[in-house]
């Protein structure tokens, strides 16, 4: 199968190819898995570093094409050679296939070299100000894991009640706030708005496309964040 325009960009960024085996699928709540894998050496190639990702190539049904996404790696364990994804199962490919992903399947990946841009500041802000939602939540959790005892606020968008059940690897020196998706996410732009946000303070956007140019404008102009503390990321459209 092919992987056109975006498979021939990405073998121009030096991505590696992986095929990865499932070891486990754990169901987390009805619109979210957790799948185990062996990496096949992927780590050892890649070492970890806060919300490290990969692109995963999904066959599409009824075409010869092969659907890409990109998914971040949680719980990396590169003595064992082992990691897990979660998939918040929405519609799509990928969610298709890890409803029914099981032990022995495989997947297609490809692995970038250490984005430079995904990389957490080097001066500690003041507290960090996320912003995203269950496609984006293992990249949070990867974060509220290295962010060692700097306050954060997070707010996260739910669509489905069992959203609000899911695990956040939050510490008590954090502030977790679930906001429920209306208007295109209409309360999620209301929040961005109206919250304080201290000089030094460091912000994290990870929403749909729409939501994440709406938050990344108004803390460029409202809170008049300068472009270095601002790392952004639209997870889906």
């Amino acid at each position: 199968m092919g992987r056109g325009l975006n498979g021939v960009m990405i073998k121009a960024w030096r991505g590696q190819d992986y095929r990865l085996t499932v070891r486990s699928h754990e169901v987390v709540t009805d619109h979210y898995v957790r799948l185990g894998f062996d990496a096949n050496g992927l780590l050892a190639d890649h070492p970890e570093y806060p919300t490290q990702y990969v692109r995963v190539w999904i066959p599409e049904s009824g075409s010869d094409k092969l659907h890409h996404r990109a998914f971040t790696l949680i719980d990396q364990d590169a003595e064992a050679d082992q990691f897990f994804i979660e998939f918040a199962l929405h519609h799509g490919p990928a969610a298709d296939w890890a409803r029914t992903a099981s032990p022995g399947d495989q997947l297609e990946v490809t692995a970038l070299e250490y984005d430079a841009k995904k990389r957490l500041p080097a001066t500690v802000p003041s507290e960090y100000l996320m912003f995203g939602d269950t496609a984006s939540l293992p990249a949070i959790n990867a974060l509220l894991e290295s962010i060692g005892d700097t306050p954060a606020r997070v707010w996260l968008e739910w669509q489905n009640e069992s959203d609000k059940t899911l695990p956040v690897r939050n510490k008590p020196h954090h502030e977790v706030t679930w906001v429920q998706r209306i208007d295109d996410g209409r309360l999620m732009r209301e929040q961005a708005q109206e919250i304080t946000c201290a000089d030094g303070a460091f912000a994290w956007i990870a929403c749909c496309g729409q939501t994440t140019r709406s938050l990344v404008k108004t803390f460029k102009t409202t809170h008049a964040l300068p472009k270095t503390a601002l790392q952004y990321q639209a997870y889906w459209k």
